[in-house]
């Protein structure tokens, strides 16, 4: 059974990241904690980073060959503004 503290860490890194129930259950599935989620957000000097819900995607489909979706979607909708275009690269 889960303890309170665990499940506020866990609620804590799902609002911090930006995380969907989904995807904490891939974190989960995939042995991650809440501190390494949280670990893991990128910083504003850190471009070339993705968002933790996009990690966390790409882990678990290299992983298990598939994502989890919910009941509402066919598949999981991932914003890819966050991605730069080679011209905006200043190397």
């Amino acid at each position: 059974m889960a303890t309170k503290k665990n499940s506020q860490a866990w609620a804590e890194a799902k609002q911090r990241c930006r995380l969907n129930a989904s995807d904490i259950q891939m974190a989960k599935e995939l042995g991650m904690t809440p501190k390494s989620l949280i670990k893991n957000i990128p910083g504003p000097n850190q471009k070339w980073k993705a968002p933790v819900k996009v990690w966390v995607r790409d882990l678990y489909e290299e992983k298990f060959g598939k994502v989890l979706t919910t009941k509402n979607q066919e598949k999981p909708v991932v914003s890819e503004d966050w991605w730069y275009d080679e011209e905006d690269l200043p190397f």
